[in-house]
């Protein structure tokens, strides 16, 4: 008689993966996909004086494009890096932002303290979805809004991560982040806590000089690229960058030898109930 799956240790994964994010340089990705959070910001119709959470934050894209609005904006994230890079580029904006460090699985705020909840590319990657999505919805107010930008599943972001996934695959009892990048998953994290959600399939683009180039870059400043090639022999690091770079070459979009990466993303505005 089998016997059943140990519980998965939320926890100790949720320090891995800090550990991970807090490698390389965050803030060199995060520019890349700047266009994201614009629009992001645009869809969820931030202006003057809205109290907005970005959750796991990184380095404070959407909380910067937030703060341009006048919004009344907190930033979170788990990684200590990631806050101080957000705070000088705050600084360097002239912006007054809350940043804090803090858990997506147990945001240190009262309920119904938001009227606007953000995630750019971040709550996606909680360990606990399904403890992460109350988390969202119990500090946003009733009738306020939650926005999300998530990777899909079948397009870069999916092919991007399961490429990863094949030399560091994730731990056992996970469901995978891209979950949330698709409407049947968001209406199990967060159908019952909303009165309504609308989501549409997005594309912003990266671009690089060249697709050995882009593999480089990630893996200089990418923690998961990093964390990958860590965990592989010296004899597999070749097969792993044509790997990757087999994901850059099949989502770009130029033909004149650069990168022009399209990059597909679900969005996503959910109102509180």
């Amino acid at each position: 008689m089998a016997s059943d799956p140990p519980p998965v240790d939320y926890g100790r994964i949720t320090e891995g993966q800090r550990a991970t994010w807090a490698q390389g340089d965050f803030n060199a990705i995060a520019r890349k996909v700047m266009p994201m959070s614009e629009a992001l910001c645009d869809a969820a119709g931030l202006h003057a004086n809205q109290r907005v959470l970005d959750v796991a934050c990184g380095t404070g894209n959407a909380a910067l494009v937030a703060a341009r609005r006048d919004c009344a904006v907190t930033g979170l994230d788990y990684v200590p890096g990631l806050i101080d890079r957000a705070m000088v580029r705050a600084d360097a904006e002239g912006s007054v932002i809350d940043f804090q460090v803090g858990d997506a699985q147990a945001l240190p705020f009262p309920d119904a303290t938001f009227d606007v909840v953000l995630s750019a590319i971040g709550v996606m990657f909680a360990p606990d979805q399904e403890r992460a999505a109350s988390e969202l919805a119990r500090v946003c107010r009733p009738g306020g809004t939650i926005a999300l930008a998530s990777w899909t599943p079948d397009q870069f972001g999916g092919d991007f991560f399961a490429a990863h996934g094949r030399y560091a695959p994730p731990p056992p009892g996970l469901a995978p982040p891209s979950r949330w990048g698709t409407e049947a998953g968001l209406d199990k994290l967060l159908g019952a806590a909303t009165s309504g959600i609308s989501s549409e399939r997005r594309v912003m683009f990266a671009y690089y000089p060249s697709v050995d180039e882009a593999v480089e870059f990630h893996r200089m400043y990418f923690g998961p690229t990093i964390r990958v090639f860590e965990a592989t022999d010296e004899s597999q690091h070749d097969e792993v960058s044509r790997v990757i770079g087999e994901v850059f070459e099949r989502y770009n979009r130029a033909d004149d030898g650069t990168v022009a990466l399209e990059a597909e993303y679900l969005l996503t505005i959910a109102t509180r109930a």
